[in-house]
């Protein structure tokens, strides 16, 4: 056999290898994370900011609270008047169901207030009563809450002095989901209806939840 025969039969072998090996044998750092329909993924996975908050229980909140779980993140304040409740019971509304995901990482759902005037930690244990008591709730100084919403890719400003009791707090209604490994993957975006607040769809949630969880 000649010998340029011999090196095309050759290439043509490593060419097979190569497509046969791309098909079936993922390379390391492949990503099998199942589509999802209605996550807003971000391009990679975000680093969060390393915080110290306190949950409504006392204790420290930091960034190991979310590791080795799925969690549901959402940003507000107790005072607000539409969008926090109703995301917060449209929340709990899924909430059993989405226990019953078989998943090595259980899923939470986490309220950081960004009111830490207002919001106690009494307050924020009677708030998260009243929806359910297996959620977290957190808030901490504007030093520590300021760059660990930034590194969600949130935002949040006061919209007047707080010297007014009634001051309103302006923030994103999006529900950010944060991996096992305390990396921000995405949120979910809130749907738009005439007449009604701008909240995130359970329904949604629950749905592209069951693919991303499930063992």
């Amino acid at each position: 056999m000649k010998q340029h025969t011999i090196v095309g039969v050759v290439a043509l072998l490593a060419l097979l290898g190569g497509v046969i090996g791309a098909i079936y044998i993922a390379p390391p750092g492949f990503d099998s994370r199942p589509e999802t329909e209605f996550l807003s993924e971000y391009p990679t996975p975000r680093a969060l900011a390393t915080v110290n908050l306190t949950d409504q229980k006392g204790e420290p909140f930091t960034l190991e609270t979310l590791k080795g779980k799925w969690s549901l993140l959402f940003l507000g304040y107790t005072f607000c008047p539409d969008i926090c409740p109703t995301t917060l019971a449209s929340l709990n509304r899924i909430y059993p169901e989405l226990q019953q995901i078989q998943s090595e990482h259980p899923i939470q759902v986490v309220f950081i207030s960004v009111d830490p005037k207002r919001d106690t930690r009494a307050r924020l244990r009677e708030y998260t009563h009243f929806f359910n008591d297996e959620f977290v709730a957190a808030t901490g100084d504007h030093d520590q809450l300021f760059p660990f919403v930034r590194s969600m890719g949130l935002m949040y400003a006061l919209s007047e002095s707080t010297e007014n009791p009634n001051y309103l707090v302006d923030h994103s209604a999006s529900v950010i989901l944060v991996n096992p490994q305390a990396q921000v993957i995405g949120r979910f975006k809130p749907v738009h209806q005439q007449g009604m607040p701008a909240i995130t769809d359970s329904q949604q949630i629950l749905h592209d939840m069951a693919a991303l969880a499930a063992d």
